[in-house]
């Protein structure tokens, strides 16, 4: 079998979790059929590349995307290739996916990351493109083969969002960790080069600065951290200025008010530095209002780290509460109430680093046995096998 997969996100150009996702999906399914991957950005030695069209270059990120899509659609039936199914991944491959399966007559599956509706602040990043992601989901979903969600909570999300997806051909398969190479590191250089002290423990956030991250969440409830925790913040890739600003303003008060022992890395680390900093962390914090699955939770587990999470999404799915980390519940009525709750969970843990510890092993135990990445591409052909004609 022949396989297309379609993707924004392809190393080296990788921000987020989708990246991630078909980083180590494409890995393995490598092992079990053909795969070509049609990625945005430059020609790779493993994949082929394309940009948007330069008389778009002025246009709204979204329109740029529809381009990218097009070309893939036309370059996944060129030649002798003999695709058999092609599988995009975010709506800005959704669409391309969708002309191809029309095209070609091949089916169309798709993996949701995210749901667009569900992202209303997107629409500080793209105005009136937010609008045309949407649809282009909404028409690649509806259209679709088959959809994998990456958790069972996803899946919810996606049939209640589109009531128009058949509920037989939404599938649940989770992300998964290479837990080989996520693993704890006992060295500390790279601590020591980001000006992070070894000697005294941290709290660490590492994700994109987004609406949906709920970094600006963990900044406020920084405001009552223990005092001599460090908060180390791998934050990088802003949607929009005004949150950068927001940010930057944020941690200048709270550095102030602390007195230091704020560290702000603002470049994505390279992946042997970041699982130093994920294996020394005592605690690993993700506060996001929105998240289908939470692939940094993984990592962070499968580096022997705790995890303090809001319990929304997949992350329950992922998280076991009390056991590998503290689930705190989300009310975007209340943030406030949010954000002291999620502060008494890290406090918790920084005070009683023997269960901080307890609580990274067993999260270690449940990412090896619960989320292999050949498992997990073992169940995707599963899904291609399901709609192949």
């Amino acid at each position: 079998m022949r396989v297309a997969v379609l993707t924004n996100e392809y190393p080296p150009n990788i921000y987020g979790g989708a990246g991630v996702h078909v980083d180590f999906l494409v890995r393995e399914l490598r092992r079990l059929v053909e795969v070509d991957v049609h990625a945005f950005g430059a020609e790779r030695p493993d994949a082929h590349g394309y940009r948007a069209s330069a008389e778009l270059a002025e246009a709204n990120p979204a329109i740029r995307a529809l381009s990218v899509d097009l070309q893939m659609a036309a370059a996944v039936g060129a030649g002798e290739s003999a695709v058999r199914v092609v599988h995009s991944h975010t709506w800005y491959t959704g669409l391309g996916g969708h002309v191809a399966a029309m095209l070609y007559d091949i089916p169309h599956v798709v993996t949701a990351h995210s749901l667009e509706p569900l992202r209303p602040w997107k629409a500080e990043q793209l105005g009136g493109g937010y609008a045309v992601s949407c649809w282009a989901e909404r028409t690649a979903f509806e259209g679709a083969s088959a959809v994998i969600a990456v958790s069972a909570g996803m899946r919810g999300d996606i049939l209640s969002t589109y009531p128009g997806v058949d509920p037989a051909k939404v599938h649940v398969v989770h992300n998964g960790v290479d837990t080989q190479l996520y693993s704890p590191d006992p060295a500390q250089d790279a601590l020591v080069k980001h000006g992070i002290d070894p000697s005294r423990p941290y709290v660490l956030y590492v994700g994109r600065i987004t609406r949906q991250k709920g970094l600006p969440h963990l900044l406020a409830a920084a405001h009552r951290l223990e005092p001599g925790v460090q908060l180390v913040l791998c934050a990088s890739a802003p949607d929009t200025p005004e949150i950068a600003a927001e940010v930057r303003r944020e941690v200048a008060t709270l550095t102030a008010e602390r007195g230091g022992g704020v560290i702000w890395l603002q470049d994505m680390l390279p992946r042997e530095e970041l699982i130093q900093v994920l294996s020394h962390a005592t605690v690993f914090v993700c506060p996001s209002v929105y998240e289908p699955l939470g692939i940094v939770n993984l990592e962070a587990m499968a580096c022997e780290t705790a995890v303090v999470a809001s319990a929304v999404g997949g992350i329950p799915e992922v998280v076991a509460d009390g056991e590998t980390g503290i689930l705190v519940p989300y009310d975007p009525a209340n943030e406030a109430g949010f954000e002291a709750t999620l502060a008494e969970g890290i406090n918790s843990l920084v005070r009683d680093p023997a269960r901080a510890a307890e609580m990274g092993k067993a999260g270690r135990q449940r990412a090896v046995d619960l989320f292999s990445w050949e498992a997990i591409a073992e169940q995707t052909v599963t899904v291609y096998m399901s709609v192949e004609r």
